[in-house]
């Protein structure tokens, strides 16, 4: 059920580099056509750094690795379902077709092979108790090096850093203390290690698949010419009283605050979120080049 297209497969035999891309970008995080248009930039950025793009999604109820242009295109004009690992088998059962959530994508990215993926920022834990998102579990479950912005914006952002603390999942800051916050450069959170190339992330990756931790490793990459911290506390400040006006609860609340949050900024959020994607694809691809270099299979 889990099929990988030949040129990854050809690829990661070849002990060449490749970077994994979600597909919820396409089908739920921007309008057409500039979700279409993302999806190619992302893949074309991967490209020019190096590494070969396999984006990850759902087609007929396939979870296909590495999925081609006309299957990209299918998903932007959709209609399609979010595919998280609690109803990705329900999707594939049906013959759905469904944009991959961070933690659906590391499940496909380790089944393949795939050691580095570039997103935007993670899911965690939400200011309403007991909810949280499917991304820490696998965040600690998967060997993938996971690129971002840090967590989004909308979470809990001190309780998701505590949550991936106990879970085991490193966050190293790159050329940073302190983590990513995702639509602002950085946020006042304290980071125990940073690293400043490429290279550095990937050797602290080998060594923690060495001493037999698990998961993956996080990268807190911090957006360049992102919001000021003041205005996007007022227009977060909104955004939840709207999307508390119209009742949103449960999964549908982190889609529904981001888009209020685009809404009240009038796109500046959503302007901030492409250029953090495009530059997370670039660092997953030196980090993907890295992890096939002679240095990264060594000792650190």
């Amino acid at each position: 059920m889990i099929q990988v297209a030949t040129v990854v497969a050809e690829a990661l035999e070849a002990g060449r580099a490749v970077v994994a891309l979600e597909s919820t970008v396409l089908t739920h995080g921007l309008p057409r056509p500039r979700n279409l248009e993302l999806g190619r930039a992302l893949e074309r950025v991967v490209r020019e750094h190096g590494a070969i793009p396999a984006t990850i999604g759902v087609l007929d109820g396939a979870l296909v690795v590495g999925i081609d242009a006309a299957q990209m295109e299918r998903l932007a004009a959709g209609p399609a379902a979010k595919a998280s690992p609690w109803n990705l088998a329900a999707l594939v059962a049906a013959g759905r077709d469904a944009g991959t959530t961070v933690a659906t994508t590391l499940h496909a990215a380790a089944a393949a092979g795939i050691r580095a993926f570039a997103t935007g920022g993670i899911g965690g834990v939400h200011p309403e108790p007991f909810d949280e998102s499917a991304d820490l579990a696998a965040l600690a479950r998967y060997p993938v090096v996971t690129v971002c912005a840090g967590a989004k914006s909308v979470l809990n952002v001190p309780a998701t850093i505590e949550r991936l603390e106990t879970a085991g999942v490193p966050v190293l800051g790159w050329r940073s203390d302190r983590l990513a916050g995702f639509h602002v450069p950085l946020t006042d959170l304290p980071l125990a290690a940073r690293v400043e190339s490429a290279a550095e992330v990937a050797r602290a990756f080998e060594a923690h698949r060495r001493l037999g931790l698990p998961g993956g490793v996080l990268v807190s990459h911090p957006v360049d010419d992102g919001l000021d911290p003041t205005d996007l506390a007022r227009w977060l400040e909104q955004a939840r009283a709207d999307v508390k006006a119209l009742g949103v609860r449960g999964k549908d609340l982190t889609p529904a605050l981001l888009a209020a949050l685009a809404e009240r900024s009038r796109g500046a959020t959503v302007d901030v979120n492409v250029r953090l994607l495009e530059a997370n694809a670039r660092l997953a691809a030196d980090v993907a080049v890295a992890l096939t270099a002679p240095h990264a299979e060594g000792t650190p």
